[in-house]
């Protein structure tokens, strides 16, 4: 299945505030898209919105070319992975029954996991650095392990359009690029990840595109390239940005002293 998400006039409201009027989006295969905005803009909601989990107050989403109003809720997590930005684990599963929980849109009704299932979440406990945590208890884990243990779940759910909030939260500065080298190897394989970020200068040196929030209502989408620059994201943000070199020569951003 091609991925391909794409909103029409979306408008994305809470208590009477209209946080994003209009977004139009069409996004294609092998784009990796990052959200960018300040606190309590939308960002979250968005995603929700795009994910069916928050009604749209004007418009409409539509996920490999269905509305997604259409799709049986299996059927949109074959296609859509979300994600969340706080998890609450309620009962002391094991990191493999969690992650296997990512299995069960691929299943037939009253199908089990079995060795295969089984040893698609090795691999991708292997790929999140997790290999040898299969049977500690999930709520043993620290933070980044926790986050990387939802990572590897939305792996092995395998949807083509990764939606995820936050993803970089609790991580140590190494696996946040490996997660983001993961993320960006995940969308040049044909699939889409559209993320929210907090920090520009990754935004920037990872995606193709970017969607700013500004949670009037506006917004702003395109290459990343051409928007993350320092007058747009000093508006953004109200804190001042500067382009900086490091030793090879590469361009980033970065809050000025």
């Amino acid at each position: 299945m091609e991925a391909r998400l794409q909103c029409n006039n979306l408008t994305v409201s809470v208590a009477n505030r209209e946080l994003v009027k209009n977004l139009c989006l069409d996004i294609e295969p092998g784009s990796f898209v990052c959200v960018l905005g300040t606190n309590g803009v939308g960002k979250t909601l968005t995603l929700h919105t795009l994910a069916g989990l928050w009604p749209p107050a004007t418009g409409d989403v539509t996920v490999c070319g269905d509305s997604l109003g259409t799709l049986a809720r299996k059927e949109a997590a074959r296609r859509l992975g979300l994600l969340l930005q706080i998890y609450e684990d309620a009962f002391p599963l094991s990191v493999m029954d969690i992650v296997l929980m990512g299995r069960y849109p691929r299943l037939s009704l009253w199908q089990w996991p079995d060795d295969r299932d089984r040893e698609v979440v090795h691999t991708a406990l292997q790929k999140f650095d997790l290999a040898g945590l299969e049977e500690r208890v999930i709520t043993t884990l620290s933070g980044g392990e926790r986050e990387r243990v939802a990572l590897a779940t939305l792996l092995v759910q395998d949807p083509v359009i990764w939606l995820l909030d936050e993803p970089m939260n609790h991580l140590d500065p190494h696996h946040q690029l490996s997660v983001l080298d993961i993320l960006r190897e995940t969308a040049h394989d044909g699939r889409i990840v559209f993320t929210t970020l907090h920090n520009p200068a990754m935004a920037m040196r990872y995606a193709d595109h970017a969607l700013l929030l500004y949670g009037d209502g506006e917004w702003e989408y395109g290459s990343a390239a051409e928007l993350l620059e320092p007058s747009r994201l000093e508006r953004l943000y109200q804190t001042p940005f500067d382009y900086y070199r490091n030793t090879r020569g590469e361009r980033t951003l970065l809050m000025p002293a």
